[in-house]
């Protein structure tokens, strides 16, 4: 007969979070906590409230350690060694992270989260960026504010919220993203938010943008244009365009079933022509080429699925077609933030709270991705739920020794030389981080 262990219980404050120690490193060698002292956050109503930085801290670390609602969020307060590791006097309850995001408004997401991500990449030495434009969907099970019904491709009919997002594959970050109502189109909003991602991102070369058909017109063309921005954007296969296409005679075959074609073009209400880039790939030698048949008869090119751009880039067709084709991260990175990140499940009732808690989540990505880039320092993209693993989920506590605390981690063997080896690189940095990839 096998003895069952007896149970007993202890007043010790024990976590299972004490790999967290070098996030709170890594915040420190950043100076984002000074930051957040300064921004116009929204103030407790009395002596006892929480500090706002503090709210934002302990929402991040909740984030981070797998929260994906805010009831999950007030179960830190649970966790005193967290507490201490952060020097937080208080955690908050689900109530708290609440009451506070509903004090933002359309102005203070605006000063907040501008000046927050101006501050953010200013501390990153990046020669020259890639920007890709995206949009998404969320959606929604409730009455929330500015859930609407819009294109919803995996729940049709459904409400959603329809945020626009900008990334920077080089680093893996997010420069800037707006929350907006699930019937938005595509394009809805972009000049004013490329007008703030351009000033967020202040200082900072860009090399080139890249956005879906969405942002196909003549109106942003031009605006990428006047910037003097070169720019690879997927058009949007209307019937004079279908018409053009299939005309097209100039075909170069560049691998088995793939050929190339360019040309000028000049849409109507266009006031000169530009260069498109089309590719076309046979479907019976390649049934899972990516791309739009354009007419149902085979002569009118019901043999080929059509991929076509416009660009101002000099470079060849096959080039273009690359370089747009690793615009595909930008889809990794919003998986990630969904399913991670749980970006898509912190929802309150009144939308620029909503917002708040959805541009609060960006900068915890941010971060998260600084410490993947300058402290583990992979060839590879490793997901949040690894790194819980493998770094944060580390049982601890604290104990006092000659009159210090000292956190204790439940580590033992090679691991250990491992985790000196991270807290010495957290140790080492200083700003401005260098990039050297980008």
């Amino acid at each position: 007969m096998v003895e069952n262990i007896s149970i007993e219980y202890t007043d010790r404050s024990v976590s299972a979070w004490g790999g967290m120690r070098l996030m709170k490193e890594l915040m420190d060698k950043t100076g984002i906590r000074e930051k957040l002292h300064i921004l116009s956050l929204p103030q407790p109503g009395s002596n006892h409230g929480y500090s706002p930085v503090q709210i934002l801290e302990s929402f991040w670390v909740s984030v981070w350690t797998g929260a994906s609602r805010f009831t999950h969020s007030g179960w830190l307060r649970y966790d005193k060694v967290l507490g201490e590791i952060f020097q937080w006097k208080r955690i908050p309850s689900q109530s708290t992270y609440s009451r506070f995001f509903h004090k933002f408004n359309w102005k203070r997401n605006t000063e907040v989260f501008v000046d927050l991500h101006k501050w953010f990449f200013n501390q990153l030495t990046l020669k020259s960026i890639t920007l890709d434009i995206d949009s998404s969907v969320v959606t929604r099970y409730g009455e929330q504010e500015g859930s609407r019904r819009g294109f919803n491709p995996t729940k049709p009919g459904r409400p959603s919220h329809n945020p626009l997002m900008a990334f920077i594959p080089e680093t893996r970050m997010v420069a800037n993203a707006w929350l907006r109502p699930g019937n938005s189109a595509s394009a809805s909003g972009m000049q004013k938010f490329l007008d703030e991602t351009f000033e967020i991102l202040q200082g900072k070369k860009i090399g080139l943008v890249r956005a879906d058909s969405g942002f196909y017109g003549d109106n942003y063309l031009n605006y990428f244009e006047n910037k003097q921005l070169h720019y690879i954007v997927s058009v949007k296969l209307h019937k004079p365009l279908k018409l053009e296409l299939v005309n097209q005679k100039n075909w170069i075959e560049v691998a088995e079933g793939i050929q190339v074609s360019e040309f000028q073009y000049k849409a109507h209400g266009w006031k000169t022509s530009r260069r498109m880039i089309t590719v076309r790939q046979e479907i019976t030698r390649r049934p899972k080429a990516t791309g739009k048949m354009l007419f149902t008869n085979e002569e009118l090119g019901a043999r080929y699925r059509y991929s076509c751009f416009v660009t101002n880039l000099d470079l060849s067709a096959m080039q273009i077609w690359v370089l747009y084709r690793q615009r595909a991260d930008a889809e990794n990175r919003i998986k990630e933030l969904k399913y991670d990140f749980a970006l898509d499940s912190f929802c309150l009732n009144k939308f620029w709270a909503t917002e708040a808690a959805f541009r609060s989540i960006i900068m915890a990505y941010n971060l998260m991705s600084l410490f993947r880039y300058t402290v583990l320092q992979t060839k590879t993209q490793t997901t949040l739920n690894t790194l819980r693993f493998n770094c944060f989920a580390l049982g601890s506590w604290i104990s006092r020794h000659a009159g210090k605390k000292v956190l204790k981690l439940s580590v033992s063997g090679t691991k250990r030389q491992w985790l000196d080896g991270l807290f010495s690189k957290v140790g080492a940095l200083d700003p401005p981080f260098q990039f050297s990839n980008a």
